[in-house]
């Protein structure tokens, strides 16, 4: 364990400082100040020896996060990575991304400040590729067994690396003219620059995954031809299928989707264009959706000098502290200030979008709102609140309803759920021969620990389909329900 007096004689929970606000919106890099390693391992140590680790039960990956704690105590981060390695192929984006469901189901986080368990995580990874500790490995043994790994966000990149070290030929089929799925083009540079995904992919294609961009599979390669190509295949594709609001006005010029925004900023990051086709430079900007998705949308826009930035969402403020209905060590759903509502802006809670409503050019110049409270029928409107305010440019950020349907799901015929999600078995195998899905595709909308986790899984049961046999480890099957 760590020191056995940790928890006792550091009682303060410490993490990396964010840079000054009027410094960091000029700019797209990450928004941590540099955090000195001392104070990580205090922070490591912490970590109680509390005899069940009910962190392992917060992540869907099982991190061993006891042991990589004590050994970062100890400074052995050499060993800390191999331990960290050995349940999460890429701590380098959780450890950005990932809300930390373990945090939430740390024992210490009954009475204390729980260990920043996401900070050790990254601190670990950052220092493993400053010392050139992450090299590839590439399998001592090829089987000859080819498997076409269908998108590259967390779940397909998870499977592929995972099918790659076992030693099958591994090609995966991204329909974006680069790899990475929504960590390339949904997650906005201060949250995690792209040089983190480029350099995990120099790994991947160093291990010999083959990557395949501007493929969109079920229109320019039938799904017939994937099979007849590959031994098995796997669907990473996500939930793309957004969700929208079809009020009065919707179509008016600025109302956006979130993902029609989001990449075309990542564009500009990634030298594509000098400037978005769709910005928020000078205007009064309303994101629709209270997520990380709208959280992500207002700090993008504060960037892009917006005149003002609200957000709003129809359900009412969270609490501050746990509730008794979410109790320890289930993720309770609190309010939360991220870096980008730091930035200024406003948020609005339980209220909801009558009208769009629009000038002479059919551009879009304000909001009709009324609030709302929940009832046993759902949200009501309440009298006598109806109210307009500004809005240039709105965006819509309320979450995914699915994956997409036509081309590539339609073509295979594969079982869906009642919610309009691919059916997979305890192997994540479809009910098409072969055919197996990872991530939001088969799961819903959901967190980047999971994907990674359904990937590394799916890999797992692949390997078992072509193998026989598999000594690849199997994280949570897909039918057992998240605390998140």
């Amino acid at each position: 364990m760590a020191d056995p007096k940790g928890f006792i004689t550091i009682t303060e929970r410490e993490l990396p400082r964010h840079r000054p606000v009027d410094v960091r919106i000029q700019d797209w890099r990450e928004v941590y100040e540099d955090f000195d390693r001392g104070t990580v391992a205090k922070q490591a140590s912490r970590c109680m020896d509390c005899g069940i680790p009910f962190c392992h039960n917060g992540c869907p990956l099982g991190n061993l996060i006891p042991e990589w704690n004590d050994l970062v105590y100890r400074s052995d981060w050499g060993e800390a990575i191999e331990r960290l390695h050995a349940t999460n192929n890429f701590p380098e984006f959780t450890g950005r991304l990932c809300p930390a469901p373990c945090e939430s189901a740390c024992v210490l986080g009954i009475n204390q400040p729980a260990v920043t368990i996401k900070n050790v995580e990254v601190s670990i990874i950052d220092r493993a590729w400053e010392e050139g500790w992450v090299r590839p490995q590439p399998p001592a043994v090829r089987t000859g067994r080819t498997v076409a790994v269908v998108g590259s966000g967390p779940a397909g990149l998870a499977a592929a690396q995972q099918l790659t070290r076992a030693g099958h030929d591994v090609t995966v089929y991204e329909r974006a003219d680069r790899i990475g799925g929504l960590l390339r083009y949904g997650i906005p540079e201060f949250k995690m620059e792209k040089r983190h995904l480029d350099r995990r992919i120099g790994q991947m294609r160093a291990e010999g995954t083959v990557f395949r961009t501007g493929v969109d599979v079920g229109v320019d390669v039938t799904v017939e031809q994937l099979r007849a190509e590959h031994d098995a295949v796997v669907l990473a594709g996500g939930a793309t299928a957004w969700r929208d609001l079809p009020a009065p006005g919707r179509e008016l010029h600025g109302v956006h989707q979130a993902m029609e925004y989001l990449p075309l900023a990542n564009r500009v990051q990634e030298g594509d264009y000098a400037e978005p086709a769709i910005s928020a430079h000078g205007r009064h900007v309303v994101v629709i959706g209270g997520g990380d998705t709208g959280a992500d949308c207002v700090g993008t826009a504060h960037r892009q000098g917006a005149a003002s930035v609200t957000q709003l969402e129809i359900m009412p403020k969270p609490p501050a502290k746990r509730p008794e209905g979410q109790p320890w060590p289930t993720y309770p759903m609190l309010y939360k200030v991220t870096s980008a509502h730091e930035e200024g802006g406003k948020r609005i809670y339980s209220v909801n979008t009558v009208e769009f409503l629009g000038d002479e050019q059919g551009r879009v110049r304000a909001l009709r709102l009324v609030d709302v409270k929940r009832t046993d029928r759902g949200f009501e409107p309440v009298e006598g609140t109806e109210r307009e305010i500004s809005a240039e440019l709105v965006l819509l950020a309320m979450g995914f309803v699915g994956p997409q349907k036509e081309g590539m799901l339609e073509q295979l015929g594969v079982d869906l759920d009642g919610r309009g999600n691919v059916v997979r078995d305890t192997d994540y195998a479809t009910s098409v021969e072969g055919v197996f899905c990872a991530g939001d595709m088969g799961r819903g909308q959901s967190l980047i620990v999971w994907a990674i986790a359904e990937g590394r899984s799916a890999a797992a049961g692949v390997d078992r389909y072509l193998s026989e046999e598999t000594a690849l480890p199997t994280a949570i099957p897909p039918t057992a329900r998240p605390l998140v």
